[in-house]
């Protein structure tokens, strides 16, 4: 669902621009013309193709008992320098 306001109003209420946001993209209009939209941090993060960050699960609540699949750590020996 699509909401669509004008720059005054988002002004005027910033907090149900937010509101609105967590239902769908939000038009910000100015002049009559669409200016800028005002997605939600995981909605931005899902159409940008970002990766999650495992410190950014670490902080969400309620994600305690998610497993997190880290790699195998691998131990190399040192490298020789050359001086």
């Amino acid at each position: 669902m699509r909401t669509t306001i004008t720059s005054r109003e988002f002004n005027r209420d910033v907090s149900a621009a937010k509101r609105a946001a967590e239902r769908g993209p939000v038009t910000i209009t100015d002049h009559g013309r669409p200016s800028h939209v005002l997605l939600t941090a995981e909605e931005f993060d899902r159409l940008s193709g970002e990766r999650e960050l495992v410190g950014d699960r670490l902080w969400a609540r309620g994600t305690e008992a998610s497993e997190l699949e880290l790699p195998e750590r691998r131990v190399e020996a040192p490298r020789e320098l050359e001086l």
